[in-house]
């Protein structure tokens, strides 16, 4: 059974990852945003009490977001383990987490913040779906509908900043505990998704 966390800042393409391991390990990917947003919008008891949080402008507390994580893995799918995407944020919730599911792999993608505000900052959204970076796509305009490209507010640079150092104060001691758990493992983030993604494979097929 592999339980397994990723790890790592905003924009270290956590998410791009996680599809990749989902599929090649058949475990299914569990983002706490998605879960949350799920309960919202299913009305369920858990939903209703994060939305009352949410409407007055509040963080969801750690008691209803680990209660939200808990039913989901307690879920037939992850029978045989599961990758949580943004779940822990902080060592309090890991603590919560070790009371309920056995971690196997903390696995920390490791990028420069530099980079980190240069992936982000140089996103470009389009109110169509599609997104694109400026490294890549110079023009203004989206390819697929030729709406004009947006920049969306959190992901301004002085906003990104901000989320690092949130990052830094909040999640980043995370590294410290599972790593005094024996089950960090850190990746180079700075490389292409295949490579970073071989990293990953290595780790996970090699630590079983």
């Amino acid at each position: 059974m592999k339980g397994i966390v990723l790890l790592g800042a905003p924009g270290a393409g956590k998410g791009t990852q996680a599809k990749l391991i989902a599929g090649r390990y058949s475990l299914p990917h569990i983002s706490t945003g998605d879960i949350l947003r799920s309960n919202i919008k299913e009305g369920t008891q858990l939903g209703r009490l994060a939305k009352s949080y949410i409407d007055e402008g509040k963080l969801v507390p750690d008691e209803v977001v680990v209660a939200i994580v808990r039913d989901r893995l307690a879920k037939p799918d992850c029978e045989n383990g599961f990758l949580l995407d943004g779940f822990p944020r902080t060592t309090a919730q890991a603590e919560e987490l070790d009371k309920f599911a056995q971690v196997t792999h903390a696995v920390d993608i490791e990028v420069d913040p530099a980079e980190v505000v240069k992936r982000i900052a140089g996103r470009r959204m389009c109110r169509c779906g599609e997104s694109y970076h400026i490294s890549s796509h110079s023009s203004p305009y989206c390819d697929k509908c030729g709406a004009e490209l947006y920049q969306r507010d959190d992901d301004k640079e002085e906003t990104v900043a901000k989320r690092l150092e949130v990052y830094a104060e909040q999640t980043a001691p995370l590294i410290g505990y599972y790593r005094d758990k024996g089950v960090l493992f850190g990746v180079n983030g700075m490389k292409s998704v295949d490579e970073v993604f071989a990293q990953i494979a290595e780790v996970l097929d090699g630590n079983d």
